[in-house]
């Protein structure tokens, strides 16, 4: 059960994170990452890994967008 709700806060990281791809709404990241860092938590209280495993390639593709515009130094 706890699977099925990381991949459901994983889906909704992801479409805000498509969103923070257009020009001028980087700054949706910092409101992304923690989605999905929420998302990777109850996935690591599951005993399967696919909804952890969704959340962290989204926290690393949404960091390294964040990166690239300059919200990280």
């Amino acid at each position: 059960m706890l699977n099925i709700v990381s991949i459901l806060v994983g889906l909704v990281t992801l479409a805000l994170g498509l969103v923070a791809f257009v020009p001028l709404l980087g700054w949706m990241n910092w409101l992304v990452i923690p989605i999905g860092i929420v998302g990777a938590a109850v996935g690591a209280l599951s005993s399967h890994n696919a909804g952890r495993n969704l959340n962290l390639v989204l926290i690393v593709i949404f960091a390294f967008r964040l990166m690239l515009g300059g919200g990280i130094l």
